[in-house]
């Protein structure tokens, strides 16, 4: 065993061995203390060992299960997949494929979709057999895929000791603040809540695990704002993970007086950039936020404000666990915490991971994010994009000759279009434009669109010699319209 599994799960044994009844994890409804967690630990490994496989994957809801499950796939040395509850039918069954997940612990509407995927369930496994050799690095203990950039998402392996030092750092980094109650408003799916759980069971703090449809978060992006306010209110938690889009909407309704942000003591933010507005606005109303930085390839958290060292605007220095310096060009190089490997590919031996983010520093090693150096947006949600796959499936259709999508920090993604003809009408647009969306998931889908007044070409300075979209030039000269809701649109927010 690893030494930091061990190290973890010695920790929750210390937990369960003072048999006070502290609330361990509390779902929709179900309450444990860690006495019985601990044991509940223990059962699962049993019946994972007995099974005997090596890759076992999860497609639950967040609740009490899906933790235990998650822990027991972690003590036990298997590899676990993870799978974010907004990803599309044909994701899922990439990711279950190329990972060849052999055990399948999922939700019951999955079941139609496993069965078309090979799976035959027995118990609360689904089982399927592979041949050949297994596809993952030695070591890995979690597989997380990317949240899609393109349709076929890239999986990112990493071993125990990365995650679970990285949950230490950030048990430590909020340790100042004494937080005893976390609730977990992203999916357990998500690197990032996951670790920042594992952070809560390490304090010894109760662990709140609502349902996503308990919180009123629907797919990547869809929020019921009073669901969601009624489950904070109930449950009065001191720390939550955020992404920018969720902060806005609680800073929305604190300034509203329809949220009282009054137990929260810790506020993570991160997965996007975050305005400075934003920010001072949360500020204002007594939200304590704090905001970072990291990747998947690093096991999540790189950089994080944290108490007693805040600088607003930055997204915090660099974490104990690793190092952080910027190349020539200015992109941010990591090392430490870094993956095994992608999924397939050979094994990571680099020992400085490129970000592909573009940095600076300020005289106290604050780290200040400057944009991206690819293509890729990040929504709002926190989800990554690659606008040239959703252009595709724009452009494939019957009326739309030319497509740009934008969605960097941006709650909706917006497309601009210029059809293949003139005459072809607003509704035929929109119609094109609801087919592409059946073949995205919703974190990808076009949200809003306008129709351009003229097409993109190398004259006017929006398209190379060679047919590719000039990409800074068009949003410098349409930011208005790509950061406002469009007069024609098909809005499917």
């Amino acid at each position: 065993m690893s030494l930091e599994r061990q190290r973890f799960q010695e920790t929750l044994r210390a937990h369960a061995g003072r048999n006070d009844n502290s609330l361990a994890l509390w779902g929709d409804t179900q309450k444990i203390n860690y006495t019985t967690l601990y044991a509940e630990v223990l059962y699962r490994q049993q019946r994972l060992r007995d099974e005997q496989v090596k890759v076992v994957a999860l497609a639950l809801d967040n609740g009490v299960e899906a933790m235990l499950w998650d822990l027991a796939v972690l003590f036990e040395g298997l590899a676990c997949v993870t799978l974010p509850p907004f990803f599309s039918p044909t994701q899922r069954a990439h990711c279950l494929a190329q990972s060849q997940a052999e055990r399948v612990i999922a939700e019951p509407e999955l079941a139609a979709e496993l069965t078309a995927a090979g799976y035959t369930k027995n118990g609360e496994f689904w089982r399927r057999s592979f041949e050949g050799p297994g596809r993952l690095p030695a070591r890995t203990a979690k597989l997380t895929f990317t949240s899609g950039t393109s349709g076929t998402p890239k999986g990112v392996c990493l071993s125990a000791d990365s995650l679970l030092r990285v949950a230490r750092e950030l048990e430590q980094a909020s340790a100042l603040t004494l937080p005893r109650h976390h609730l977990t408003l992203l999916p357990l799916a998500i690197l990032l809540e996951n670790l920042g759980s594992y952070a809560a069971l390490y304090a010894g703090a109760t662990l709140s695990l609502p349902s996503q449809q308990t919180l009123g978060i629907r797919g990547a992006s869809g929020v019921d704002l009073s669901a969601l306010l009624g489950c904070l209110a109930g449950r009065a938690p001191e720390s939550l993970i955020l992404v920018p889009q969720l902060l806005l909407l609680l800073v929305g309704a604190a300034e509203q007086k329809a949220f009282n942000p009054q137990s929260l003591r810790f506020a993570a933010v991160g997965g996007a950039r975050v305005s400075q507005d934003l920010l001072h606005r949360a500020q204002r109303v007594g939200l304590p936020v704090y905001e970072g930085y990291g990747l998947s390839e690093c096991a999540s958290v790189v950089c994080l404000n944290r108490p007693g060292a805040r600088r607003p605007g930055s997204v915090g220095q660099p974490l104990p666990h690793v190092e952080v310096r910027l190349a020539e060009d200015g992109e941010v190089l990591i090392k430490g915490s870094t993956l095994l490997g992608y999924l397939g590919e050979p094994p990571h031996s680099g020992e400085w991971w490129p970000s592909g983010d573009l940095g600076e520093f300020d005289p106290e090693g604050f780290l200040y994010l400057k944009g991206r150096k690819k293509h890729q947006f990040i929504t709002s949600f926190g989800r990554n994009v690659n606008p040239e796959w959703v252009e595709s499936e724009l452009t494939q259709r019957q009326h739309i000759a030319q497509a740009f999508v934008y969605g960097e920090a941006l709650a909706h993604n917006h497309a601009l279009l210029w059809p293949h003809r003139p005459d072809c009408t607003d509704a035929q647009l929109a119609a094109a434009v609801a087919a592409a969306n059946e073949a995205l998931p919703d974190y990808a889908q076009v949200h809003r669109w306008t129709r351009l007044t003229q097409p993109f070409t190398p004259a006017n300075g929006l398209l190379t010699a060679n047919g590719r979209p000039r990409r800074d030039a068009i949003v410098a000269q349409y930011r208005g319209l790509l950061t406002e809701p469009a007069l024609s649109e098909d809005s499917a927010s």
